[in-house]
């Protein structure tokens, strides 16, 4: 089973070709993958006005083109693809092999679709029954209709997308191994920051702890989709609080500090990072949040969180779970390496059962609110499998060439909330970690003597 998803990336040899050779190259690796699917006819693309993102890139079209009407692109098992266009928009697809028909009328585009599926009895499209994964669910209920109507079985295309969404090359990987680095840096940059900034008796905010980790973040050359959260004590009890430059809380001694970070290297199209803020002071908790990426075509996310107390002897509580948050972390990544180092690839769901049973076996299962996870790529939230069995049940299988985020949280409202995350990359036979080392106990934030 492993071995088999090599097969589908093969993107050193395909960056070399033309845009022509590129998407027929593409176009015979999904073929390939259609027919690993037990009793799958073939893959239904379809969109309307750029409703399927997940079309536009697995057939590797312009995601700027103009598109007004309704087109389809059908992929069978074997033979030869079919291209149905409006005729007032014959060239969108001019790119992908296959035959061309055009419709014009409503009765036509019925016609056509009936007959290039005819002797179709079970086919693929961006559709996820019962809404189960909700990343890919693009396709309306309609057009569902519609094509079940013509006398086929609509199945998901979920493992397929994957293959093609999820599944990292080599140079991706190594995207990911800068950003993650870098990210672990800042962690200690930020950390660091909150420390010399009250030992010279200057007012740090949640919102000033953020901007500073921007700044790192753009000096290191990463990018990222959102800003990074920085939470201090009860607002670390909300899982995505985002502080704004009015009214964040200050960071002071003895606070709890959580750092939740995400970025990536820059590329054609990425925003530059927006704003947004409590004062932090001795005594408090702080967590940060941080997700980042370089810049580049094809770029990855790393993303990651930490949690600091700010002062040198951390209170016994905060400590305790801490400790539960990190067991439940730790269990699942040992479960994943497990599986995967004895051949085989686990289900999302059953990762998120390891992890979540650690925290309800200590009694905070009520405080676990999330999924423990998510498919990281290009973007942060990716379509990949999630490490979820909360919010859904993601029966998809982890894959070896792609990464998720582990990251467990108890959240006591109006107190303060412990989350630890990390980013889990499946090789061949083993799950790697990057940016090491992985947070081991609730940091202090001494303040240095002034």
């Amino acid at each position: 089973m492993i071995a088999q998803w090599y097969r589908w990336r093969n993107d050193a040899m395909m960056a070399s070709m033309n845009v022509a050779d590129r998407s027929h190259a593409r176009v015979i690796r999904i073929q390939q993958a259609i027919r690993e699917q037990p009793g799958l006819d073939g893959w239904l693309f379809y969109d309307f006005r750029h409703l399927d993102p997940i079309a536009y890139r697995v057939l590797l079209l312009d995601p700027s083109l103009h598109v007004t009407r309704r087109w389809y692109y059908w992929v069978p098992a074997q033979g030869t693809p079919v291209k149905l266009q409006h005729r007032i928009e014959p060239h969108v697809l001019d790119g992908l092999p296959g035959d061309a028909r055009a419709y014009v009328s409503w009765r036509d585009q019925q016609a056509a679709l009936g007959s290039l599926l005819h002797s179709a009895k079970r086919i693929a499209m961006q559709y996820s029954p019962m809404n189960a994964i909700p990343y890919l669910s693009r396709v309306d209920a309609g057009t569902i209709d519609l094509v079940r109507s013509l006398g086929a079985e609509v199945v998901t295309s979920a493992d397929l997308v994957q293959q093609f969404e999820a599944v990292w090359d080599d140079a991706q990987l190594a995207s990911h191994q800068v950003a993650a680095e870098g990210l672990r840096a800042i962690v200690d940059e930020a950390f660091g920051f909150v420390g010399t900034s009250l030992a010279a008796r200057s007012s740090l905010t949640e919102y000033g702890l953020q901007q500073y980790i921007l700044s790192r973040m753009q000096a290191r050359g990463l990018v990222t989709s959102s800003p990074p959260i920085a939470a201090v004590n009860a607002h670390s009890a909300d899982p995505h609080y985002a502080p704004a430059s009015e009214g964040s809380a200050p960071i002071r001694q003895g606070d709890l500090v959580l750092i939740d970070l995400w970025a990536k290297q820059p590329g054609p199209g990425d925003a530059p990072a927006s704003e947004g803020s409590a004062p932090i002071r001795q005594g408090d908790l702080v967590l940060i949040d941080l997700w980042a990426k370089q810049p580049g075509p094809g770029a990855v996310y790393a993303d990651i969180t930490w949690t600091g107390f700010v002062g040198a002897t951390v209170p016994a509580r905060h400590q305790d779970i801490f400790q539960i948050v990190r067991r439940a972390r730790d269990a699942a990544v040992t479960f994943v390496q497990g599986r995967v180092r004895a051949g085989e690839c686990p289900y999302g769901w059953e990762v998120d059962d390891v992890c979540r049973r650690v925290i309800q076996d200590a009694g905070y299962g009520q405080y676990f609110v999330h999924r423990t996870g998510h498919s990281i790529g290009e973007e942060v939230h990716g379509n990949g499998a999630n490490i979820d069995n909360l919010e859904t049940q993601d029966a998809r299988r982890l894959l070896p060439g792609t990464c998720f985020s582990i990251e467990p949280g108890i959240y006591l409202p109006d107190e303060f909330g412990i989350r630890s995350e990390l980013d889990v990359y499946l090789s061949a036979r083993d799950a790697v970690v990057y940016g090491q080392p992985v947070q081991a106990d609730l940091l202090p934030i001494p303040i240095p003597a002034s």
